[in-house]
């Protein structure tokens, strides 16, 4: 599940590089303690102002029936600044419900620049983080990528947070990583299978290190 996606999370923003467009994502993740499919569908489009980017994760383990269990959607806007070309100004909403209990109303704000390695382009997000009904000033740095491969026949997406929140019980702060790279090969137009990685630290319900692998496919629905 994205927190890029995020997840966003995800796999589409890097701002004036990638063309507008929705897709739709099923991925099995197939760990013994998890055998169930996420949905992801998400969207970016560029305007003349900037961008607008969301995307809605739903994990399908509901005991009984494998119903939706878990919801989860975010939602970005991007504003160009006329000083610097590159650098935008974005705010963004992260909320959710979880089997353990609600995820909470999450509130960002901060510029956004792109990252030029030479064999692609990566959007750097340096953000400030607000969760509803905390008076804790923390910090988030998102990555997000997009690399074509094989003329473009396949592409490596995805995205990497690193956000402080208040550790739990504990009067001190915590470092949590969130990262979801994914990898997709097309096997007809519009039409890709692959996969994601999801990589976490001290995100909730557990804590350390997590990593678990999907299959699935995509279509680009644009």
């Amino acid at each position: 599940m994205r927190q890029n996606f995020r997840v966003i999370l995800m796999s589409i923003i890097v701002i004036n590089t990638v063309a507008k467009g929705q897709n739709l994502q099923l991925h099995y993740d197939f760990a013994s303690d998890r055998q169930y499919i996420t949905s992801t569908l998400e969207m970016f489009r560029p305007d003349e102002k900037g961008a607008t980017f969301w995307f809605v994760d739903f994990d399908y383990n509901q005991p009984g029936n494998k119903s939706a269990s878990l919801g989860y959607w975010e939602f970005a806007r991007y504003f160009k600044l006329p000083f610097k070309k590159g650098l935008s100004a974005t705010l963004q909403f992260n909320d959710g419900v979880a089997p353990w209990g609600p995820l909470g109303h999450i509130w960002l704000a901060g510029v956004v620049h792109p990252l030029n390695l030479g064999f692609t382009n990566i959007s750097m997000e340096l953000l400030y983080r607000s969760a509803y009904g905390s008076s804790a000033h923390d910090g988030q740095l998102t990555f997000v990528y997009f690399l074509p491969l094989l003329d473009g026949k396949a592409h490596i997406t995805g995205f990497a947070d690193i956000w402080s929140q208040d550790k739990r019980g504990e009067d001190r702060k915590e470092v949590v990583i969130m990262s979801q790279p994914q990898l997709w090969y097309s096997i007809a137009p519009k039409l890709y299978i692959g996969g994601e990685a999801r990589i976490s630290q001290n995100f909730l319900p557990k804590k350390g290190w997590q990593v678990y692998v999907t299959i699935g496919a995509k279509w680009d629905m644009e």
